[in-house]
């Protein structure tokens, strides 16, 4: 399923973290509408797999570069008009076990890639996150919101890489006039999740396929916002191709329980797997719901894909991807 939109401005784009989830879905689009794309990725969590279909496209490069490295800037040596920076541990499993580096693809990586993006007189836009509002005290969450994080908690290697990122990106346009923007982004599903990365639709699909237990934490009642990856990379890309330098959600606004994903799950791969309740992480939000009014106000954007659908294609995604017996 892909989406269209006009002709993008750009010529040459950089995504980093564009072997990960999200990423290579940004690499296929670009390629898609005619502009060349470097793929930056160190290869921590993401995978060669997830753009082993590009390779040999006209105009796509993968570039193996850690955006924390300090001859980053010399490696990417452009020129590009676009910049997405999408490269950090986004899995609680993944940043659990890379403090420091997650920690790094915030902090160096945002100034370095930054670095790129004036250089080249480039289009700047950083990932960042739900998890910048923490465990919220505001519902549904606004751009406004300043959100409720633990900064030394278990998922503040994570929280805190990305406000840090986002205060980096304010000060470069205040100070500097760079054209940079931040897009927040909320729990976005989809082809090319990986199995085993802690979040709950991949996890709950797999389990699901296997005959295992779906492993659902605490009681279930918390809720999250699922947003299909079509949708999301969307939103990305209006963002992109806009001049806001704010903050902007994009996410989907039908929130859904925990526990209500998992029963979902069951019924559309019609498994017998029953539901088992563990231990609920520290520091787990309660609520989980972007107020997109600023997207369709700003861009006309809004999710198109319905969840049934969205969660068809991530299940015959994994059904096909299962490793052989």
């Amino acid at each position: 399923m892909t989406s269209t939109n006009p002709s993008p401005p750009w010529h040459r784009a950089a995504v980093t973290g564009g072997a990960g989830f999200i990423g290579s879905h940004l690499c296929e689009r670009l390629l898609d509408s005619g502009v060349e794309v470097d793929c930056v990725d160190n290869l921590l969590s993401g995978s060669r797999e997830n753009v082993a279909h590009l390779d040999g496209r006209p105009g796509f490069r993968f570039v193996e570069c850690d955006v924390g490295a300090p001859r980053c800037p010399e490696t990417l040596n452009g020129p590009y008009d676009l910049v997405l920076h999408f490269a950090c541990c986004a899995s609680p499993a993944d940043y659990l076990r890379f403090p420091l580096e997650t920690l790094d693809a915030g902090s160096t990586g945002t100034r370095a890639l930054l670095t790129v993006a004036e250089r080249d007189g480039a289009r700047f836009l950083l990932a960042s996150t739900s998890e910048v509002y923490g465990d919220p005290l505001v519902h549904p969450q606004r751009e406004d919101y300043w959100g409720n994080v633990n900064p030394v908690g278990p998922r503040s290697v994570y929280d805190e890489s990305k406000r840090f990122a986002e205060a980096l990106v304010t000060a470069h346009v205040r100070a500097r006039g760079a054209d940079a923007g931040i897009v927040r982004l909320f729990n976005t599903y989809g082809p090319r999740m990986r199995a085993h990365d802690g979040r709950a639709v991949p996890t709950f699909v797999c389990q699901a396929l296997a005959g295992e237990p779906l492993t659902v934490a605490g009681d279930g009642l918390q809720t999250r916002s699922l947003c299909y990856v079509d949708d999301t990379v969307d939103g990305v890309l209006a963002v992109a191709g806009s001049r806001s330098v704010r903050p902007v959600n994009i996410g989907g606004t039908d929130e859904v329980a925990v526990v209500d994903i998992a029963r979902r799950v069951l019924e559309l791969t019609g498994s017998a797997s029953r539901i088992e309740f563990v231990g609920r992480p520290v520091d787990d939000p309660q609520r989980r719901r972007p107020d997109t009014g600023l997207a369709r106000a700003l861009l006309g954007w809004e999710p198109k894909v319905p969840w049934e659908e969205g969660i068809k294609q991530t299940i015959a995604h994994f059904a096909a991807n299962r490793p052989s017996p």
